[in-house]
């Protein structure tokens, strides 16, 4: 358990250690036991983050009947107070002597081989990301050498329960197949790290890129990608879901290099992109509802309906008084185009952006020019036709 802690949003939450810090530290303390001849109970490392830890070991074992002889020993993996899928979890490393000069890294059981291109890691390679291979190599490298060892050594990190714990991850999407990654750039986690969500849009508009998909298709979460399913045709595996980070996604966009971009949004996210606001979560900004009506009222809204506007909870709610005043098709005429006024600034006008908003109870709200155009590619494309 790491004793650091962070506060946010007036809560004091507990730092935890990733799956990279899990394997640095059991392959640490396994090549110490293998070049020593003795078991250990506990090993301690610096992360990149400068937080030092002093992690307990679980089964611990050594094997001096065969010439290569190996050791084998694993971590806990603790995520402090931003527990996810893997949190507790037992990360193993075995370590073995090699022929071979150097320090080789492989992965074993549970641990997830990558099948696509636009990863970090090759394909065929074990999805073990570079700082965790680099936080490995670099221990490893420091027991060999205080053990004055010149030889090379085999190190595998496997993960039993991995396998069935990546089907709760990304990784089947991603094409990281058979079990989780070893992941973690500075070796902590911070309780409710936006830049770990930001990371995985990254590596998730990253690998649209290297296969060739494009236009980029954004929604921001579950209803966008129902909506392209039931509505469009479109193969959920076509799409990032960028939550939130509206911005961000943009910017990753750009960026890569895209030309083209698709955005398929409800009207409860976008009417906040017709603001300028770019984090759409509600912590962020919330004007919803201020926004839906100074859109009405360009479109020739009254008082009476404005003040209904204003007073619905939802947006769903509130387009029905916008259709009722029978302004409903310029009222999102009006938003669609700040939209794409925001998104462009955003990304430069660098890239074609193309909108479609729509509404659970009301289908598609507003469409922009070349969406039509996106959709009917993008579907091509998810026919192989294209």
């Amino acid at each position: 358990m790491i004793d650091e802690y962070i506060y946010k949003n007036h809560k004091k939450l507990r730092y935890g250690f990733t799956t990279g810090t899990c394997a640095a530290a059991a392959a640490k303390a396994a090549a110490r036991m293998l070049l020593t001849g003795r078991l250990v109970d506990t090993v301690s490392i610096d992360t990149p983050k400068g937080i030092s830890v002093t992690l307990p070991l679980h089964d611990a074992a050594l094997d001096n009947t065969n010439a290569a002889c190996s050791s084998v020993c694993a971590v806990e993996k603790d995520a402090g107070d931003d527990a996810d899928c893997t949190d507790g979890i037992l990360i193993y490393a075995s370590v073995r002597f090699s022929a071979n000069a150097g320090i080789s890294i492989d992965g074993g059981e549970g641990i997830g081989r990558v099948t696509r291109s636009g990863l970090e890691q090759p394909v065929g390679s074990a999805a073990i990301n570079s700082v965790p291979r680099a936080m490995i190599k670099k221990e490893v490298a420091a027991e060999l050498a205080a053990a004055d060892h010149e030889g090379g050594v085999e190190v595998v990190i496997f993960a039993p329960a991995g396998t069935e714990i990546a089907k709760k991850t990304f990784n089947p999407r991603l094409g990281i197949e058979g079990g989780i990654s070893i992941l973690g750039t500075s070796g902590i986690v911070e309780p409710m790290s936006e830049a770990a969500i930001v990371d995985t849009i990254r590596l998730e508009i990253s690998q649209k890129k290297s296969l060739g998909y494009e236009p980029l298709l954004l929604s921001p979460g579950n209803y966008g990608q129902n909506f392209m399913l039931e509505n469009l045709n479109i193969d959920l595996e076509r799409s990032v879901k960028c939550s939130n980070f509206i911005g961000e996604a943009l910017d990753i966009a750009l960026e890569l290099g895209f030309k083209r971009l698709l955005f398929v949004g409800h009207i409860g996210k976008l009417i906040k992109v017709a603001a300028g606001v770019m984090n759409t979560h509600s912590r962020m900004a919330d004007a919803r509802l201020e926004t839906l009506c100074a859109c009405a009222l360009l479109a020739g809204a009254d008082t009476g309906t404005a003040l209904k506007i204003l007073g619905c909870t939802t947006t769903d709610e509130a387009l029905f008084a916008v259709a009722e005043a029978d302004i409903l098709a310029p009222a999102m005429k009006i938003a669609l185009d700040k939209i794409l006024e925001h998104m462009r600034r955003r990304t430069e006008n660098q890239i074609q952006i193309e909108v479609v908003m729509f509404s659970n109870v009301h289908g598609v709200l507003a469409m922009s020019d070349g969406a039509q155009s996106c959709m009917e590619q993008i579907s091509k494309q998810c026919k192989g036709e294209a």
